[in-house]
Formats: structure tokens, C-alpha cells, sequence
């Protein structure tokens, strides 16, 4: 099978490592300020699937508001609409592999139900798998270039079965029954390997092959470890997988299909997230998550010693793909001062070519900030990760207000990556600290373990040191500091508020988690497979955990709040529900605190329209300069709300 490994993207940019005295040069030129309309009308590309002639790439990109499906020249050139949609996004998976057909796919306003839909060479577009309700992922091309695989839960809501579908006239057949909330990772070639994984709690999982001749099922681990499917070999006599087996990182294995032996292939001093080969095996790429950036290497599958790639100086590759005939690669390249621009490049005759300019020209990136890794101490000696943006204009004498960023999760990860938001706050005058508290993923399994079934207590701590080493800086003014985060990070936010309500005075809460009875209750079918291990690592809603986890939702504790709070959220969000939001505003607003609401009726997990994307940091940013920038605002208990409409 043709996976879409080579497409893996994680958002990771480059950190320079200038010293704060070169960072704060800059303080001897005027630094402009930039509208959030600026910082928006950067363009944001993803994908890049080469068509069968290498002529050009099928990339997305939300230059329109929303995204949208493009094709460049992959010599350079204007890019080309293959859609117009003014609402729900739509993004483009592939190029048919011998003729000029697309694969797409596009949910509902933000609800993850994703559907597949094919355009022809005559322009038109057909979903092909309709049936309402249901969710479709594509998995890759077959070998012989006639069929498509894919994963869809329409026989049962709660597992995703494994589909082969002709190209010809989309007619399919069920290859693999999931009854067992096993999650298909990867097929052989051959159709007669299937790779799957069984979540066994958020650290942990089994991984398993299934032989469809003899029916067997070989789990491929021996201890209780993290474990991932990565590829198959093409003459399908190995498979790789990553494993963390014995180890605080993830490293790369083989496992000869014939033999059953195992053999470490490859080992960094951080975790390989992603390994897979191209079409033809003449390469393996590798993905090691090093300190919150990609660190990308191209191998030479027979000598394993790695190619020479173009040098982009202050900016890294962020993710790579290649043709089916690996004569050229595309490259995404970025700073986390800039956004990620597509490159191509011919591996044969070394010319490479600038695809994309996303960054708006009204921008000067030397007004922007490159983000620094910094760490710091908690509370009990634990060694805590951030990544730190210092504003230009910051100096001993000119000290700034600072945020605390908390990622998304459990188990996310800040990453040294380009943000609008971000660079909006920082060239706005807001430092930015965005913390990788204990169990966040990256930093080994031990450190990822450490917020087990202590949510709200021991990682809200870390956030809590966080500020705490932002006041210590001469820089910051530690009397102006707030806390900020989407999803797990909104629920830190108000967890802070809530249970150390004198330590923030500003929050910013971004659709999180406010009950998490409720929001355990309410895990999506299609996560059946993950749902176990969320009971195991927070609480099972229908036990005894539910006294602690009515303990720690901030829901129940609204009383304590006493700083100003702006919330946001989509309202078609199927993870944390539009009722999460809507009772932790009105039990705040109780107290007569300065509470502001904004709800998007066309938005799920994270606003992806441009529009809305304005509106909501437009708004962050107008409540943080009303409550945390400017000296004694009262606290008269003003509250606002908005809804915007879908359009």
C-alpha cells in the first residue's frame, strides 16, 4: 500500500539562537504593529501531492477565508482553484496516481465527519462516500494503482473498518472487520499484513499484525510500551514500527515477517514520531521530534546514511513528500518568525523552486520574534520545557505584560512553530510563554506520565512556576500576567482561575473543558478506540472517579473566580460541547466578575475561517489590552457576548 507517511506535516519550525541582547536590539528602531487583519492575510498551504507527470502539486490553502483546493506548476507559477467554497473547508488528500482525477475531503462547519469525494477530469465533484453520519479517512493507494483504501465506520459508529475501492467506479469491498476497537495503522502491499494498535492507556499500546492467510494475530510487543506502525517494507518481507520499549524515547524497529526476528534500526536522543519509505523504496524519511521542532533526515534505504538536502540557513524543513517516481520532493520551510512556505525540488539536477510566498508583504519578519527554548524549575524540582517570545520592544525599562500558553491535550505539546495569534500578542506588546507542563508528550515517557490522574494539580503548578519565572524576568512586569489555552489548555486556564484564583490576573479560555463528567460522557463514537485510555489516565465518569473529577472541573467552582475572563467557542464542537462554555460563563458572571463571551456558530474544535479567526483574536487582544495592559481597570462587572452567525 502507498501510505501518506511522506505527508506527515507536525507544525515545527526552527529556533535561532541569538542571546536576549541581540534579540533586544531591536529596541533601538521602531517596531510596527501589525492589525490582526495583516497577521490573517498570511496564507496558510498544506498538502502537496505531485500529479502522475510531476507537472504539478494539489495542495490546499485558506487564501480565499476558508481552505481550499489548489494546483501549482511544480516549477513555480500562480496557484489555480479546483474549488470555490465560501463555508466549510475543503482540503485535497491526492492526485490520482496515472490521470489528473483529485481526491478530497471536507467535514461539516468544524463536526469531524469527513467525507471523500472525487473530482473528474471534467471538473466534476462526487462524494463517494455519502451516508450520512458517517466518517471516512483515506489510507493510501494500492500498489497496482487501481484501487484506494479506506477507513469508515458506517457498519458500526464505533470502529472504522478497512475498505478497498476501485478508481474505476468506486465500487468497494470490506477487506478487515474491526469488532474490538483495534485501530487500523498500516497494510502490506500484498493486502495480506494488517498493522493495528490497541490504545491501552494514553502512554501505552499494543500493536499487532493480523496474517489474513492463517488468521493469526502476532502481537508484536513484549512489555507494556508505547508503540506505533510505521511502514512495510516494499518486497513486504519486514515491517517497522517505533517503540519506547526500555526506553524514555521512541525508536525505530524491523520485524522480518518471515523470521518473526527484530532488529533496532535507527535510535536518536528523542523520539522518532514518524518513519515511512516512497513509492518505489528508495528512500525512508525520518521524523525525530527534537526538543519541539522536526528534525527531518532522507535516507538511502540500502546504505541508511542520509541525502543531502538544500540548506534554508535561519529556516528548517518542516515535512517532505515525494513523486512516484522519487525524482522530486516537496518541502515545507519555515521559522517560527515565519510561516511555512512549499518548495520543490529535483533530487537528480538539484534545482529547486519557491512555490508559495505566504507571509503577507506587509509584513517586515524582522518586526517578528523567534521563539527561544527556555526551561525552568517547578515546584518539586521537575525540569519544566516552555518556548519563550520576548516583544522587541521589552527592556528593563519598558517592562511588558506576559501570557502563559498552555497546549492542548492532555498529552499535546507547545512547539516552536509559526502563530498568528501568537506574533499578533507578542508584536503587540505581550511576552509569551508557552509551557510543556508535566505530561506533555516529547520529553520522554516519564516526564509524559508524570499529570496521571493529577489533572488540574501538579501540571496547573507547573503553570503556576511558569509565571513565576516570567515575573523573575527583568523584562516582564510581574503584576500584568495572564494565562491562556485551547481545549485541555482552556480548561488549565479556568482550572487556574478557579483553584488559584489570586496567581493569573487575566484568562483566556479557548473551548475547554469545564466539566469533565460531562465531556467523558460524551467522547465521540468514532473515539471508541481511544475512549478506555482517557478513563485510565483522568477518571472513569461511571465509577467512584467521578467524585474526583466533579473535584476537578472548574464547573462546579465557579465561585472562586475573581479575574476577568474571555471565552470562546465553536458551536458545531464535537469534543468540548457549546454547553461547556455557556454554563461556565454564566456561573462566573455571578460573581460579578468581567466576563466576555464569543460564540461561532459555524466552528468546531478550533476556528479554521479566516473571518472568524479576525474576530476572535481581534477580541483577545481587546480584553487583554482593557484588563491586563492598562493600569487600575475597574472592577465594575461588565460582561459582553457575541454570536457570529454562520455564514
Amino acid at each position: 500500500m502507498k501510505t501518506k507517511i511522506l505527508g506527515l506535516c507536525l507544525v515545527v519550525l526552527l529556533f535561532s539562537c541569538k542571546d536576549n541582547k541581540t534579540d533586544n536590539a531591536m529596541v533601538n528602531r521602531e517596531i510596527k504593529q501589525y492589525t490582526i487583519e495583516q497577521f490573517m492575510d498570511n496564507e496558510a498551504v498544506t498538502g502537496g501531492s505531485f500529479s502522475a507527470d510531476n507537472s504539478s502539486l494539489l495542495l490546499s490553502s485558506n487564501r480565499s477565508g476558508v481552505y481550499n483546493v489548489y494546483i501549482v506548476p511544480s516549477t513555480g507559477g500562480e496557484l489555480i482553484a479546483i474549488t470555490t467554497s465560501d463555508s466549510t473547508s475543503v482540503f485535497a488528500e491526492s492526485y490520482f496516481p496515472n490521470d489528473n482525477r483529485m481526491l478530497l475531503s471536507a467535514d461539516g462547519n468544524g463536526d469531524e465527519i469527513d467525507h471523500l469525494f472525487v473530482r473528474d477530469l471534467e471538473g466534476n465533484i462526487k462524494d463517494i462516500t455519502p451516508d450520512k453520519g458517517v466518517k471516512s479517512s483515506f489510507y493510501g493507494w494500492s500498489d497496482d494503482d487501481q484501487y484506494l483504501y479506506i477507513g469508515s465506520n458506517k457498519r458500526n459508529p464505533k470502529y472504522f473498518d478497512v475498505y478497498k475501492m476501485s478508481i474505476d467506479d468506486f465500487t468497494s469491498e470490506m477487506i478487515y472487520q474491526d469488532d474490538s476497537g483495534l485501530s487500523f495503522s498500516g497494510m502490506s502491499s500484498d493486502e495480506n499484513y494488517f498493522a493495528l494498535t490497541k490504545s491501552i492507556n494514553t502512554n501505552d499500546s499494543d500493536l499487532f499484525l493480523y496474517d489474513v492467510k492463517t488468521k493469526e494475530m502476532i502481537k508484536i510487543n513484549e512489555n507494556q510500551s508505547k508503540n506505533s506502525s510505521q511502514d512495510f517494507s516494499k518486497d513486504n518481507s519486514k515491517f517497522y514500527y517505533t517503540t519506547d520499549d526500555g526506553n524514555e524515547f521512541s525508536y525505530l524497529m524491523s520485524y522480518n515477517l518471515e523470521t518473526k526476528a527484530k532488529k533496532k534500526v535507527l535510535e536518536k536522543p528523542w523520539d522518532i514520531v514518524g518513519s515511512g519509505f516512497t513509492s518505489k523504496g528508495k528512500y525512508m524519511i525520518v521524523y525525530v521530534n527534537e526538543d519541539g521542532k522536526n528534525a527531518i533526515e532522507v535516507l538511502d534505504s540500502k546504505s541508511m546514511k542520509p541525502i543531502d538536502l538544500p540548506d534554508f540557513e535561519d529556516k528548517s524543513i518542516t515535512s517532505v513528500g515525494f513523486s512516484d517516481d522519487e525524482k522530486w520532493m516537496r518541502m515545507y520551510v519555515g521559522g517560527s518568525n515565519s510561516p511555512s512556505d512549499l518548495y520543490t525540488y529535483n533530487i537528480e539536477t538539484k534545482e529547486q523552486h519557491k512555490l508559495t510566498n505566504v507571509l503577507n508583504d506587509a509584513i517586515d519578519v524582522e518586526d517578528l520574534v523567534t521563539a527561544k527554548v527556555i526551561r525552568y524549575k517547578s515546584f518539586d524540582g521537575v525540569e519544566i520545557p516552555a518556548i519563550y517570545y520576548l516583544p522587541h520592544q521589552a527592556s528593563v525599562e519598558n517592562k511588558v505584560p506576559a501570557m502563559v500558553w498552555v497546549h492542548g491535550g492532555p498529552g499535546g505539546q507547545s512547539r516552536q512553530g509559526f502563530s498568528s495569534l501568537i506574533q499578533y500578542m507578542v508584536n503587540h506588546g505581550y511576552a509569551v510563554l508557552a509551557v510543556n507542563n508535566r505530561g506533555s508528550s516529547g520529553y520522554g515517557k516519564t516526564f509524559f506520565k508524570m499529570d496521571d490522574r493529577n489533572h488540574g494539580e501538579k501540571d496547573l503548578q507547573d503553570c503556576v512556576e511558569g509565571k513565576n519565572w516570567l515575573a523573575s524576568q527583568p523584562e516582564i512586569n510581574g503584576d500584568k500576567i495572564g494565562i491562556i489555552g485551547g481545549s485541555y489548555g482552556g480548561y488549565m486556564t479556568m482550572a487556574a482561575l478557579t483553584y488559584t484564583p489570586e496567581e493569573f490576573d487575566v484568562g483566556v479560555n479557548l473551548f475547554g473543558v469545564t466539566n469533565w463528567i460531562r465531556t467523558m460522557k460524551s467522547i465521540p463514537p468514532y473515539w471508541e478506540s481511544f475512549r478506555e485510555s482517557l478513563y485510565l489516565e483522568l477518571g472513569d465518569p461511571f465509577s467512584a472517579d467521578s467524585v474526583r473529577l466533579k473535584q476537578i472541573s472548574p464547573l462546579f467552582h465557579t465561585d472562586k473566580v475573581t479575574k476577568p475572563l474571555i471565552v470562546l467557542q465553536g458551536a458545531q464542537d464535537p469534543r468540548v460541547l457549546q454547553v461547556e462554555s455557556d454554563e461556565i460563563v454564566a456561573g462566573v458572571r455571578k460573581n460579578g466578575v468581567p466576563v466576555e463571551y464569543v460564540l461561532f456558530e459555524d466552528e468546531g474544535h478550533g476556528f479554521i475561517k479566516k473571518e472568524n479567526q479576525i474576530e476572535s483574536y481581534s477580541r483577545i487582544l481587546k480584553f487583554l489590552d482593557k484588563h491586563l495592559k492598562k493600569e487600575n481597570v475597574p472592577m465594575d462587572g461588565t460582561t459582553e457576548s457575541i454570536e457570529i452567525e454562520a455564514k
